[in-house]
């Protein structure tokens, strides 16, 4: 199996990428994942375990996991936090989650997000990842994408771990 990330960093690339879904100007990297098999037998990966590692100068790292959907469409749409109601519009007491703001944000980013878990047999996937990097993103050139987690199916052979770094070599500086 092959990995490969591509860091958007640039403001304008990821404008025209995500439109008003665009995470950068809250602190958010999207990085799109790609996986390819060249073998003849399916690939699992276990998503939830996919992070970004950030390796500093002093030689420690730190691990990221990426944000749901609708984490990063709430960031967006409300960079200082959701706003509390102001007058209770709820007659029985019970808040309701829905906020059609972030339901249209959510509904810009999904299509680009990785969803899949299966690698098919002599075949790929790709879709975006995203972290918070807090506003830092000179953090990607030092920064790695870590994939614990991939088996063979329907034998669950556990692959050797990927990671490939989105810039520099880890930095020494």
């Amino acid at each position: 199996m092959t990995l490969s990330a591509d860091p958007y960093t640039d403001s304008a690339r990821a404008k025209e990428k995500f439109g008003k879904g665009n995470p950068l100007p809250e602190g958010i990297l999207p990085v799109d994942v790609f996986l390819r098999n060249d073998t003849n037998q399916p690939i699992r990966i276990d998503l939830s375990t996919v992070q970004l590692a950030v390796h500093f100068a002093s030689g420690k790292s730190q691990e990221i996991d990426w944000l749901a959907v609708y984490e990063v469409a709430r960031a967006i749409v409300h960079p200082n936090g959701s706003p509390a109601p102001k007058v209770p519009r709820f007659p029985l007491g019970v808040p309701s989650q829905a906020d059609s703001k972030v339901d249209k944000v959510a509904d810009i980013l999904r299509p680009l997000t990785l969803d899949a878990d299966i690698v098919p047999p002599m075949g790929a996937i790709h879709g975006f990842l995203f972290f918070d990097i807090g506003h830092d993103f000179s953090l990607a050139r030092r920064c790695s994408l870590y994939l614990p987690d991939a088996v063979t199916v329907p034998s669950n052979k556990p692959l050797v771990f990927f990671e490939v770094p989105l810039g520099d070599a880890p930095s020494t500086e």
